[in-house]
């Protein structure tokens, strides 16, 4: 590694003469095909099965583009790793994608599969089917590919390698070492991932990381982020009667524990949405000049609100980013009894809350859980790890059993950094536009491991539309996105950075 060195370079955009429209229409089709070809091997990421044969796609596209590639064991399912052949006068990008996906119930889905990909096109309120036959002669970027993956994150995968075979159309000479690392568990917290790093540690070892995972800001713009918010999780349940009572017998006498949880819920927060146990928010400050970045996002809050059909938001910070810079504590999930048609007149055994907990750099997931645990015996409940037995019900008022989640860490690298101002910069040159640059994001992508372990800043550039119903049933990726994620990587990977 050339680190010192490479930090004195002034960073400049200098690309090579960028694609032809006509060639990189012709990359993009080809990305339509394979991609179709990709999404059709499920990934599933709770089942074996489904990740090996998507090892074995990945394998033989790589290894036909020139990469050297492994198949990487980890104590869960196997990582995979592709670089192109090495020269140690440049510096090295290490690329970080993932290919499991979400669990589907083809039953929400408006297409028979949705490992078989389905091209619509928008029509008023409504989706139009079209045959892939239809694109023999043009393309319309505004219309869709609708399957699992498309967007999160098979898409990004097949732009990156489409890319790659433009560059070698184009005669370009990279400017990079290129390093590409898969996870096949991302949709699961990719558990085994802080292990596997310090294990292949010299493998990845890499100037800088860019991560190309997630959507583009809601502007549609270029968008470079430096940070993601990290998550842990708790479950816990309130117990009651040792079994369901009829609410007659004993309403007024068996202790309610879906009123119980409910009071223990209802005092973590103000009626504001800010967290009101102690220490919460300690460790975070928002000086000056990170204000101004946060509000230089164009997010249309107008809009925020219509989309989500609320009038106020909560006040944990003045607007949307500003929210996004301290932890947040969410109910997930609630239950107890049952409901809707298949109430019963009863007071249940017990109520369960799910939680979870978004994180940033300066909270710790594991401090943060101990404030809620110290919350809830303030509050007089004794906690359990399990089912508590007689014994303990007959000792204690009030009984909470409480489990704990593992710990994703947030990231955050700092928005003055020199490898971020150059992917700032060739984003700009490519698209001659402006970049949203967003200093951490909601969501929560497991790379504090390459951070932790590396020592490398981290980035990350999204490809995919906004609105790609990414987790949920007729997930989608507009097929302009295509083309802008060719000409995302094209421009990174073609700009040469000069002294």
């Amino acid at each position: 590694m050339k680190k010192i060195l490479f930090l004195l370079l002034i960073f400049t955009c200098c690309p090579s003469s960028a694609q032809e429209p006509g060639q990189l229409k012709s990359q993009v089709r080809h990305s339509i095909d394979e991609l179709r070809e990709f999404v059709a091997i499920p990934n599933d990421a709770l089942e074996h099965a489904d990740i090996n044969l998507n090892l074995n796609w990945l394998t033989k596209k790589f290894n036909d583009r020139g990469f050297n590639s492994s198949v990487l064991p980890t104590d869960g399912e196997s990582l995979f790793f592709a670089a192109l052949p090495m020269d140690d006068s440049k510096p090295t990008i290490l690329f970080y994608m993932h290919f499991d996906g979400q669990s589907v119930d083809p039953t929400k889905w408006n297409q028979p599969n949705p490992y078989q990909v389905v091209l619509k096109s928008k029509e008023g309120e409504n989706w139009k089917t079209h045959d892939f036959e239809e694109l023999a002669d043009d393309i319309d970027y505004d219309w869709r590919l609708f399957g699992r993956s498309t967007s999160d994150d098979k898409g990004p995968i097949v732009m990156f390698l489409n890319t790659i075979d433009l560059l070698k159309k184009t005669g370009v000479d990279l400017p990079f070492n290129v390093k590409v690392i898969l996870d096949s568990e991302e949709e699961k917290s990719s558990k085994p991932l802080p292990k596997a790093v310090k294990e292949y540690r010299e493998l990845l070892e890499a100037d800088f990381l860019v991560i190309n995972d997630g959507p583009v800001h809601i502007s549609e713009k270029p968008t470079v982020i430096y940070g993601c918010r990290g998550i842990t999780t708790l479950s816990l349940t309130v117990h009651g009667p040792i079994r369901p009572q009829h609410s007659g017998h004993y309403g007024n006498y068996a202790p309610n524990p879906g009123f119980r949880l409910s009071q223990l819920l209802a005092g973590m927060k103000d009626t504001e949405g800010r967290v009101l146990i102690p220490g919460y928010y300690d460790g975070i400050d928002l000086d000056e000049a990170t204000m101004t970045i946060l509000k230089s996002v164009p997010d249309d809050l107008g809009g925020i609100n219509d989309n989500l059909a609320i009038k106020t938001p909560e006040k944990v910070g003045g607007f949307y980013q500003e929210a996004l810079q301290y932890p947040s504590l969410n109910i997930r999930g609630l239950g107890s009894g049952w409901i809707g048609e298949k109430a019963r007149t009863i007071i249940p055994e017990s109520a369960t809350a799910e939680i979870d907990l978004r994180l940033v750099p300066e909270s710790d997931g594991s401090k943060l859980k101990g404030l809620v645990k110290k919350y809830i015996t303030d509050k007089g409940f004794h906690i359990v790890e399990g089912t508590p037995s007689r014994e303990e019900r007959m000792s204690h008022e009030k009984i909470v059993t409480v489990k704990e989640g593992s710990v994703t860490d947030a990231f955050r690298t700092d928005l003055n950094n020199p490898y971020g101002n150059f992917l700032v910069n060739s984003l700009k040159s490519t698209f001659d536009d402006e970049v949203v640059q967003i200093r951490i994001m909601g969501g929560t992508v497991p790379i504090a491991p390459f951070i932790n372990e590396l020592q490398i800043p981290a980035f990350i550039v999204p490809m995919v539309n906004p609105d790609n119903n990414q987790h949920s049933p007729d997930e989608n990726l507009r097929i302009g996105q295509i083309a802008y994620g060719i000409r995302a990587f094209y421009g990174i990977l073609s700009t040469k950075m000069t002294p």
